[in-house]
């Protein structure tokens, strides 16, 4: 049963008790990520999420990472897109302990200019580290292609440039724009009493400042429909391509996580099973869809050897095709359904993911789905709902594509059918 609390600050809290764990998951999530930033500035969002580790007036980084060691508890955080969330798991008996961090964190951090110098180096270091992993490279710039024309499209880590001039000045700034309450949710799953929480919460939070002046992105998300390629002397290609997709919240979600799920998002999918288990020309091959405000991405991905880029290509291109003009069967319907019902129930198992989806839910939409009302939203796609997204979605004149590994310099990838 979930429970939403507004405090007088705008601050949303929205809490699942659940009585027979004896952990306690709290998030406090913020809406802001690279979408919110711009090209002087990308990497600001991820910045601000390491400073704030670096310790405050009261607490050094060290001293944080020894208070929550010492209750064997975990706290941690990560920056998306649209959002950046920081995090803890605890035993239920030092919740009032893991809320006084996360609050001593986001409004008594120091900001340090030297820490500011040293933890640069240390997301230089974690860019380059980006750069090593091919795979994670051609998802990027599929995004910097496809999004060009758009925030979306910038780089959560941001780049070497953009990092640099950041100084402690650029960063209150920021906070004081985005790191407002009436902008954040906190999420709480697990064992509690509930008014004892709200106090606590109201105690530590209450006197966060909220602004009248925010303005959030709406616009339609423009897509930009090319080929990219990225020559690196490594064994594989990593091939990427991506397809408009289905904007958060909306219910079409819902028949294009089955048609997924069929293509190539597990196992048993026709792109694994055709490409990887039949034919052996790829290790790793699979589908997802990605979802926004105003926009989405169905992306597919493929690793293989250089000389098996075109014929992964061309076999992608027929699945595809196929897909287009066949269908779904209804055993495939079916089995979808209860697939994706089957990973939804089974990742609501612990504390984390259920203060995650009620967080980040709150955050983006305004809502909490119950999982009685998700599984409904499953069982009620139809065929011809199916047959809908995929002619809307599977449109092979509006593909973006990259490529990375050894390829020749004015390399341009063939629609191979």
């Amino acid at each position: 049963m979930y429970k939403k609390h507004t405090l007088d600050n705008g601050l949303r809290v929205v809490t699942e008790h659940i009585p027979f764990v004896k952990s306690i998951s709290i998030g406090v999530w913020i809406e802001t990520g690279s979408r919110y930033e711009t090209a002087t500035n990308n990497g600001i969002s991820h910045f601000i999420e390491h400073m704030l580790f670096k310790g405050t007036t009261t607490k050094s980084a060290k001293e944080i990472a020894e208070i929550i060691d010492g209750i064997g508890g975990q706290i941690n955080a990560f920056t998306s897109k649209e959002c950046t969330c920081y995090y803890t798991k605890v035993l239920d008996t030092h919740y009032e302990l893991a809320l006084d961090l996360l609050a001593d964190m986001l409004f008594s951090s120091k900001i340090d200019e030297e820490d500011i110098e040293k933890e640069k180096s240390v997301v230089y270091e974690e860019i380059s580290m980006y750069e090593d992993s091919p795979e994670d490279l051609a998802h990027d710039l599929l995004y910097q292609s496809i999004f060009k024309n758009s925030s979306l499209g910038l780089p959560i880590l941001g780049t070497n440039d953009s990092l640099k001039p950041i100084g402690r000045s650029e960063i209150i700034h920021y906070m004081k724009k985005y790191y407002t309450a009436n902008n954040a949710v906190i999420s709480v799953a697990g064992n509690f009493d509930e008014d004892s929480l709200l106090k606590v919460i109201e105690k530590k939070f209450g006197q966060w400042e909220r602004t009248e002046e925010l303005t959030k992105k709406q616009e339609p998300l423009q897509y930009n429909f090319q080929s990219v390629s990225k020559s690196k002397d490594i064994e594989q290609v990593h091939l990427c391509l991506g397809f408009k997709g289905i904007p958060l919240g909306q219910s079409k979600l819902y028949p294009l996580l089955i048609v997924n799920n069929i293509l190539g998002g597990s196992m048993s999918s026709r792109l694994f099973q055709n490409i990887r288990e039949e034919k052996g020309l790829a290790y790793s091959i699979y589908s997802y869809p990605s979802n926004y405000k105003g926009g989405g991405l169905l992306t597919i991905y493929g690793g293989m050897s250089p000389h098996l880029l075109e014929e992964v290509t061309a076999l992608i291109y027929k699945e595809l095709e196929e897909l287009r003009t066949k269908g779904l069967t209804s055993s495939e319907l079916n089995k979808s359904k209860e697939q994706l019902k089957g990973n939804y129930i089974l990742g609501l198992e612990s504390t984390s993911s259920r203060m995650t989806s009620i967080g980040k839910s709150e955050l983006l939409l305004n809502k909490i789905y119950s999982p009685k009302e998700i599984i409904e939203k499953i069982d009620t796609v139809k065929m011809e709902d199916v047959e809908e997204i995929i002619q809307e979605i599977i449109d092979l004149d509006h593909v973006a594509s990259t490529v990375v590994g050894k390829i020749e310099k004015d390399f341009v990838l063939n629609k191979a059918k």
